[in-house]
C-alpha cells in the first residue's frame, strides 16, 4: 500500500470518528406530552354559541377551557353560562384571557381583570394566557409583558398558569425566563407538535380548530391534555387584592354614572352587558344579582349610564347567510364601527343567533337598495346596470379602492 493511500484511510477514519462523537454526545430533545394519561378536550367562547354540555360530555370530551375575558374590560358574552353548564355536566374547567396588552403595564391590568373576572368560580385547570397578536413588540417586549402578566395573575389568583402558543413561536419567540412554565402548543394537521426546542414537553395540544362535536353547532377547537393542566388545588378562586383607584370627588355638571331600565321579555344579561357597553359581571355586581341566568321581564335594573344605550341602539340577531358587510349596510353604518362596538376580533367570523348591538346612524340616506356582487363585476358594470354612478357607489359604500371589489361584497344603490 502506498504511502499517500495510507494517509487517505487513515484520514476518513479520523472523520469518520469525530462525526460519531459529535452526534452521540449532540443534546437530543424529546418532546412529547408531560406524561402518558391522556385527557380529550375543547376550548370555547362565545363563537360556539350555545352549547349542550351534556351532549358534549357523552361525547368523550372530558376537559373545556372557557374563554373569560380579553384585554381590559371585555367579558366573552356567554362566559357565565358556560361555566354554568359545563360545571353542571361535571366537566373539568379551566379559564383562559385574552391578551391585547403593549405593555408590561397593560399586562398587570389585565392579569387584574382576568382574575377578576374568574374570582369565586372553581377552577379544576391552570389558568391560561393567551396571547398571539403582537402587533410591532419586539421579542423582548413580547416576553416581559407575557411575563408580567403570568406573573401577576399567580400572584393574585394564587393558582398555577399555563402559557398558551402556536408552535412557530414556541419555537421562534418565546424565551428565557417564561419558558419555566408548561406549554399549550397550538399546531394542526400534524400526528404529534414538533419539537420546538425550548420546551421538552407539553401539557396541552390544540390539534384542530375545525373539530366537531355533539353539542355544537359550530366548529370547535379539540385538544388533548395531560394530568399536569390539572391545579394541584381546585378550590374557589379568591377574590383578587386588586389596590382600589382614590375616590375622585363629585362633579355636579357630570351626569349620572348608572341609570334604571326596565327589562323586556326576551332580555338576558349578556345581551344587555353589550347594548350598555359593559360586562355580565358588572351588572351582577350592580344588582347583586345570584343567578346570571335568571332575570325576568317587567324587573328594574341598574345599568351605567353610557352615551350609547338604548335610545339610539338595537340588538340585531344574526341570521344564517348574514355578513357584517350586509349588516352594515342595512343599518348604514361600518363593519369596523361593528366590530369595535362588539369586540370582533375576525370581522368574516359571525353566526347565526348570535347578538350584535347596533347604533343607529343618521348621516346616511338608508333609502337604496342592496346589490351582491357577481363573479366579473366592475364598478362601471354596476353602475351603468343599476342606473348610477361610480362616484355614488364609492360615497354610499365608503369604498377607499374603487379597484378592490370581490364577488359577494354587498353595495348600497
Amino acid at each position: 500500500m502506498s504511502k499517500t493511500k495510507f494517509i487517505k484511510i487513515n484520514l476518513i477514519f479520523l472523520l469518520t470518528f469525530i462525526f460519531i462523537t459529535y452526534i452521540l454526545s449532540a443534546p437530543i430533545f424529546a418532546f412529547g406530552p408531560s406524561s402518558n394519561e391522556i385527557y380529550q378536550g375543547i376550548d370555547v367562547s362565545t363563537y360556539q354559541g350555545d352549547i349542550d354540555f351534556e351532549k358534549v360530555k357523552q361525547s368523550g370530551i372530558e376537559v373545556v377551557y372557557i374563554k373569560s375575558s380579553e384585554g381590559s374590560n371585555f367579558v366573552d358574552p356567554l362566559f357565565e353560562r358556560n361555566y354554568e353548564k359545563a360545571k353542571r355536566s361535571n366537566l373539568k374547567v379551566g379559564f383562559y384571557h385574552y391578551v391585547t396588552a403593549r405593555t408590561e403595564e397593560q399586562a398587570i391590568r389585565q392579569a387584574e381583570f382576568f382574575v377578576s373576572t374568574i374570582s369565586g368560580k372553581v377552577a379544576d385547570c391552570r389558568l391560561a394566557m393567551d396571547f398571539e397578536n403582537f402587533g410591532n413588540l419586539s421579542k423582548e417586549e413580547i416576553n416581559k409583558i407575557g411575563l408580567a402578566f403570568l406573573k401577576r395573575v399567580e400572584e393574585l389568583s394564587k393558582k398555577e398558569v399555563v402559557l398558551y402558543s402556536d408552535a412557530f413561536n414556541a419555537n421562534s419567540t418565546w424565551s428565557g425566563e417564561i419558558t419555566k412554565y408548561p406549554l399549550w402548543i397550538a399546531q394542526y394537521e400534524v400526528e404529534e407538535p414538533e419539537n420546538n426546542g425550548t420546551w421538552n414537553s407539553w401539557v396541552g395540544w390544540q390539534y384542530t380548530d375545525v373539530g366537531e362535536i355533539k353539542g355544537i353547532e359550530a366548529y370547535v377547537d379539540r385538544d388533548k391534555y395531560t394530568k399536569e393542566i390539572f391545579l394541584s388545588d381546585n378550590s374557589e378562586l379568591p377574590k383578587p387584592e386588586i389596590p382600589e383607584k382614590p375616590e375622585e370627588p363629585e362633579d355636579p355638571s357630570k351626569p349620572e354614572i348608572t341609570k334604571t331600565i326596565t327589562i323586556k321579555k326576551g332580555d338576558t344579561l349578556s345581551c344587555l352587558a353589550i347594548k350598555y357597553n359593559t360586562t355580565v359581571e358588572e351588572l351582577v355586581k350592580l344588582n347583586n344579582i345570584k343567578n346570571p341566568n335568571l332575570i325576568y321581564a317587567g324587573e328594574k335594573l341598574i345599568v351605567p349610564n353610557n352615551q350609547k344605550d338604548s335610545a339610539n341602539s338595537e340588538i340585531y340577531t344574526v341570521k344564517k347567510g348574514d355578513t357584517l358587510s350586509k349588516i352594515a349596510l342595512i343599518f348604514n353604518t361600518t363593519v369596523s364601527e361593528i366590530a369595535q362596538n362588539n369586540n370582533i376580533q375576525n370581522v368574516n367570523l359571525i353566526y347565526p343567533n348570535q347578538k350584535l348591538i347596533i347604533y343607529n346612524n343618521n348621516n346616511y340616506d338608508t333609502g337604496h337598495t342592496l346589490y351582491k356582487v357577481q363573479k366579473g363585476d366592475s364598478l362601471w358594470k354596476i353602475a351603468r346596470r343599476n342606473n348610477t354612478t361610480i362616484a355614488n357607489i364609492l360615497r354610499l359604500n365608503r369604498i377607499k379602492n374603487k379597484n378592490l371589489i370581490y364577488p359577494n361584497q354587498i353595495f348600497r344603490i
